[in-house]
């Protein structure tokens, strides 16, 4: 972080970082629900709709970004986007749980997609690099929002990795119940999320 840098150049920054959020998430979730539903993967769908909760988080904290200068709007607008962010997540939770205990009592597996594993490494290497330049300038302008957002982007580097697993083992080695299983283990982390934020906690990611 360049230290002689203005808090009008971080904030512009910050609004550039949130920008691109919007639009890889957007890309990126739609992609993703649609090679779930093809592929029949719990999964893959849930990671696709987590992507949609992070375009959420992105345009609240772009709204803040830009009432940066009034205290007030900016403080009741990180409440307020916490809260929102927070139920999205615990619907999410609720999905996916359902879904992947319906396809494992059924024995329903996924077709093997290999757009949700590319979507899925792709993620792996950008989400991280995302993730430290948001924490750079939360610190930068002291911003518990901003630091909390790119924790968010950091757990959606975890939720790549759980989901890239399930779908490499199932094409690989056949194992069906592998998207289930990495569906299920996302709930409890994405279920925490969303009891945190709607507490007005930042991620404890």
């Amino acid at each position: 972080m360049d230290i002689a840098a203005t808090r009008t150049d971080l904030i512009q920054r910050g609004e550039r970082l949130e920008y691109f959020t919007i639009f890889w998430n957007i890309l990126e979730g739609l992609l993703s629900v649609g090679a779930g539903i093809v592929a029949g993967s719990i999964a893959l769908v849930g990671f696709g709709l987590d992507s949609f909760v992070e375009v959420i988080s992105g345009s609240a904290l772009l709204l803040r970004m830009k009432a940066d200068k009034d205290v007030e709007q900016r403080e009741r607008a990180e409440r307020i986007s916490l809260r929102v962010v927070g139920f999205c997540f615990l619907a999410l939770a609720a999905y996916v749980a359902i879904d992947s205990i319906h396809s494992l009592l059924n024995k329903s597996g996924p077709e093997r997609s290999i757009l949700g594993i590319a979507i899925g490494v792709a993620s792996l290497f950008v989400m991280p690099l995302l993730a430290r330049a948001k924490r750079n300038v939360g610190r930068a302008i002291s911003s518990a929002a901003m630091i909390a957002d790119s924790q968010q982007t950091q757990f959606c580097t975890y939720l790549s990795a759980i989901l890239v697993a399930g779908l490499l083992l199932n094409a690989f080695l056949g194992w069906w119940w592998s998207d289930s299983l990495a569906a299920l283990i996302m709930v409890p982390i994405i279920a925490n999320e969303g009891i945190e934020a709607v507490r007005g906690k930042k991620c404890s990611c």
